[in-house]
């Protein structure tokens, strides 16, 4: 590797080193470059604990956001706001906020290998926060379509897409802690923005909610985009926005499966909380704050879920995450008939639901290596597409209203799907388990 491939902003990594100027270095002599840190070792901390800061912030006002849309499609439900729209049009928005952020993760993929990080980022904070505003002037559905769905979407996946493999090549030995920790920044910007979301929308107005939470998530963006820092230079990773060869490994078929099925359970708990505790007979408030109480658990157990992943295995963990979802589903969820097994439910399942986010980055090193994370990552975000896109679609039209138990269905749909994902999660175990012992395999 070269001096310049080593370099990030003239300066060898953890060393301190300004390679441009040599002769300013000690004794005006390039021995302090031979006695710098190998820039090929992972620092495992120094700047990386800033960019964990950074991706923590980006989550928390992008899918913080996205999670907190539980809000408004509870409103939306409830009130007369889009007379022509059906309950299934505000559940394919809410879809369209994943389903098309991950749909652009290999054109963005293509673009931060063309024009760098920051960039693809910019242009996603200002069609982020611009489908927020447009929406807050929608006067017909598919004007929301196209801005609260559509370009929010747009604009989550060109902020995420380039962050999401930053953390990963900062680290090595606490690689699941680092990623736990940006990943529960979803959660606290969860918390933040269903909190706020419901006070503006009962105290100020929707419209105006729509455009103070545009703004503040823009503001807070352009702050973590400015100060966040990737190793590509060092690393050099292929970053192919679709590499064919990948899909040809069973252990990365088996990873992608697991992340498909528990992706179709994840987004029905995400966005059919709130909207569920109003069919139990709970008022407008404390249904809105179930969604505030998943974020809640969200930023409280996916740090803790990185501390496990590092001592007991990436693999095991997530698998038994997995497992613990599905299992919640039945004994809690499917029971549950009052506001404290709701808001139990929600806390619980809140810090588990998102394994995938969690896990996904260091799952995908795992498997695939450091060097294919970027391509690993479009892959996986690639296969998530329908189920976002569809999920919460599905769990609204097998919904039962105006029955005893509206929801049962979708929770049987969200308990199957966890406990199929548990199952792929145990074939990719069992098979790296197998190519440990049998390296030629």
């Amino acid at each position: 590797m070269t001096e310049h491939e080593g370099k990030i902003d003239g300066v060898l990594p953890c060393s301190g080193v300004d390679i441009a100027n040599p002769t300013a270095n000690e004794h005006g002599s390039t021995l302090s470059i031979a006695r710098a840190v190998d820039p090929d070792k992972i620092p495992d901390g120094g700047y990386g604990w800033v960019c964990v800061a950074c991706v923590f912030t980006i989550n928390g006002f992008t899918w913080g956001v996205v999670a907190s849309y539980g809000v408004y499609l509870a409103y939306y439900l409830a009130n007369d706001v889009f007379p022509e729209a059906t309950p299934l049009d505000y559940a394919f928005i809410g879809g369209l906020n994943f389903g098309v952020s991950m749909l652009v993760a290999s054109p963005v993929t293509y673009l931060q290998r063309a024009l760098g990080t920051h960039i693809p980022m910019l242009i996603g904070i200002g069609m982020q926060t611009a489908g927020f505003i447009a929406a807050s002037f929608a006067h017909t559905i598919w004007q929301l379509y196209l801005t609260q769905g559509v370009l929010v979407g747009l604009g989550v996946g060109f902020i995420f897409i380039p962050s999401v493999a930053v953390t990963s090549q900062w680290f090595d030995k606490r690689r699941s802690l680092a990623n736990s920790i940006t990943s529960a920044g979803s959660g606290i910007g969860g918390v933040i923005v269903s909190f706020a979301t419901t006070s503006m929308i009962h105290n100020i107005s929707l419209g105006w909610s729509l455009r103070i939470i545009g703004l503040m998530s823009g503001m807070m963006n352009i702050l973590a985009t400015c100060l966040i820092r990737n190793r590509n230079k060092v690393i050099q990773p292929p970053m192919h926005p679709f590499d064919v060869k990948l899909l040809k490994r069973l252990p990365v078929f088996l990873l992608l499966s697991w992340g498909f099925f528990s992706m179709l359970g994840y987004i029905v708990l995400l966005y059919s909380l709130s909207d569920f505790a109003r069919s139990i007979g709970l008022s407008s408030s404390q249904a809105s704050s179930i969604t505030a109480f998943l974020n809640l658990g969200t930023a409280l157990g996916r740090p803790c879920i990185g501390l496990l992943s590092d001592r007991w295995g990436r693999l095991e963990v997530a698998g038994l995450t997995t497992f613990a979802c599905s299992l919640t589903v039945w004994a809690v969820w499917v029971p549950a008939d009052s506001y404290a097994i709701t808001v139990l439910f929600a806390i619980i399942n809140g810090g588990i639901l998102g394994v995938f986010w969690m896990t996904i980055s260091p799952l995908c090193v795992e498997v695939g290596g450091l060097r294919y994370l970027p391509s690993m990552l479009a892959l996986a975000f690639g296969t998530i597409i329908l189920p976002t896109t569809f999920s919460e679609v599905i769990a609204l039209k097998i919904r039962q209203p105006g029955h005893d138990r509206p929801y049962l269905y979708p929770q049987i749909f969200a308990g199957v799907t966890y406990l199929i994902a548990s199952g792929f999660m145990l074939a990719l175990w069992l098979v790296q388990q197998k190519r440990k012992k049998q390296p030629g395999i």
